[in-house]
């Protein structure tokens, strides 16, 4: 039977993860109620935690966003962000973006997507990358190892899961891949952090920075969506049936945390139960 600091302790811990995804605040609970006694919990989770909420973003934004809204008029490519351009970004620079804003974050958590056979060259891997992202390709499970600056590093396999993806490396005149297929691993996302224990508050602030900086990402196009010629109708709609419409940041959030919320819960009590279990 639980004591009742440890009820205590897992109930913030679950509220919290709750409070997190219900309402998206900008700051969480006490976090000396998250970390009451010292509690820590292995990195391994935090990298965990992150990857489910970024595969839930990149899949919403490549399925549901640049699938039908190229067949609704709507562009993607790489110039995006240049002036007079109407394009939005491609998966992959969606990604760059996020781990751009990342950067700018007090978490100390990176964020990186390479390939063996990437289209743009400063993506390819190398040295012990190469040796790791081999690893991620003969399993297709997850792999943890350390840079050679101390960081510790997780891959996760980078699965081509939707056909925009497929279509745009195949298509790409830079792309020395050009036979790539569903399901192929395309590459690695890989995550970086400086630590190898982790407080429970640095997971759920890690998690809320990761929600934040795919928001963040996703406003940028919508403010660059503002400046098209031709009206794109920001709303609770999304691009179906050729409609020329994108979904607010409220709304494209709120799909993200609802395909991302069940995964990131099971990894927080996870990490809660691991930590209880082997005194970490």
């Amino acid at each position: 039977m639980m004591n009742s600091a440890k009820i205590l302790s897992t109930g913030v811990v679950v509220c919290s993860a709750i409070y997190l995804f219900a309402t998206a605040p900008t700051e969480l609970p006490d976090g000396d109620a998250l970390t009451a006694g010292g509690n820590e919990v292995r990195a391994e989770q935090i990298f965990n935690t992150a990857n489910s909420i970024n595969d839930a973003a990149r899949y919403i934004y490549t399925k549901r966003i640049v699938g039908p809204g190229s067949k609704s008029g709507l562009k993607f490519g790489e110039e995006w962000a240049e002036p007079g351009v109407e394009e939005g970004p491609l998966p992959a620079l969606f990604l760059r973006i996020v781990a751009g804003r990342m950067e700018t974050k007090p978490e100390p958590l990176g964020l990186y997507l390479g390939s063996d056979e990437p289209i743009n060259a400063s993506n390819l891997f190398s040295g012990q990358q190469m040796v790791q992202f081999e690893e991620v390709k003969n399993s297709l499970l997850p792999s943890f190892g350390e840079s050679d600056a101390g960081y510790l590093v997780a891959m996760y396999p980078d699965i081509a899961s939707a056909q925009p993806c497929v279509a745009c490396h195949n298509e790409h005149p830079d792309s020395p891949k050009t036979d790539w297929k569903l399901n192929d691993i395309m590459g690695a996302t890989t995550w970086t952090y400086p630590k190898e224990t982790i407080t429970e508050a640095d997971l759920l602030n890690s998690s809320r920075a990761v929600f934040a900086a795919i928001e963040e990402s996703y406003s940028a196009y919508l403010m660059k969506v503002e400046s098209f010629k031709e009206p794109v109708d920001v709303g609770e709609s999304w691009p179906v049936d050729g409609a020329r419409a994108l979904p607010d940041a409220n709304t494209f959030m709120a799909a993200v945390r609802e395909a991302a919320s069940a995964t990131v819960l099971k990894e927080i009590l996870l990490a809660k139960n691991t930590q209880e279990d082997t005194g970490l």
